[in-house]
């Protein structure tokens, strides 16, 4: 196997996937900055979407997508479970996954990419600078929703660390950089958040 890698949260992902599965597979860095990602042969051997990261699998196959591709990682190195040792377990993660990618993903990110990621993006995708308050706004109101819930909870499944933590904690900890820091009044996530953050996994590069 073989990883493309970049800078930004969605390979960060992927890499503490793999810092907690023990995996450190050979990499290809793909300069995001310079738009290495949208020029060939990028865009046409590896990614058509232009994106990153992507995943070579033994087959020789491409894989894109955060999510294809921890899914692929875990059934090739099922230990320690990420997603789910059972059909319950593995729908409860999908589930907290999908929430957390629309709900607070989504938004966070565009938010940043319409304001203070502007100058990056505007000649690479539509952008909507109009919009980036409320993304913003609309993701900080999903953080407190989650806030609640996750009272007594050590994760967000419960007692089971997933890839559902390492995908909301990559992206809180980029839009922390980015403008977008979490309110501290959240106080179950700033607790959750020191969790995970004491992992190995979490300065994985």
């Amino acid at each position: 196997m073989k990883f493309y890698n970049s800078v930004g949260p969605n390979p960060q992902v992927v890499k503490m996937f793999m810092a907690e599965k023990g995996l450190d597979l050979p990499r290809v860095e793909v300069d995001l900055r310079a738009g290495e990602n949208r020029q060939e042969p990028y865009n046409t051997k590896v990614n058509p979407a232009g994106q990153t990261p992507a995943l070579e699998m033994d087959n020789g196959a491409i894989l894109a997508e955060i999510t294809a591709i921890c899914e692929y990682l875990d059934e090739k190195h099922p230990n320690p479970p990420l997603i789910g040792s059972t059909a319950e377990e593995r729908a409860e993660t999908r589930m907290w996954m999908r929430r957390i990618d629309l709900n607070i993903l989504e938004p966070l990110a565009n938010g940043f990419r319409y304001a203070e990621g502007l100058g990056l993006f505007q000649n690479r995708m539509r952008c909507i600078p109009q919009a980036a308050d409320d993304l913003k706004a609309i993701a900080q109101e999903k953080i407190a929703w989650l806030d609640g819930l996750m009272a007594g909870k050590t994760w967000i499944c419960g007692e089971r660390f997933t890839v559902a933590d390492i995908l909301l904690f990559c992206f809180l900890q980029f839009g922390a950089q980015v403008g977008q820091p979490i309110n501290q009044d959240n106080k179950n996530i700033v607790a959750w958040l020191a969790r995970v953050g004491a992992r190995p996994s979490a300065t994985a590069a």
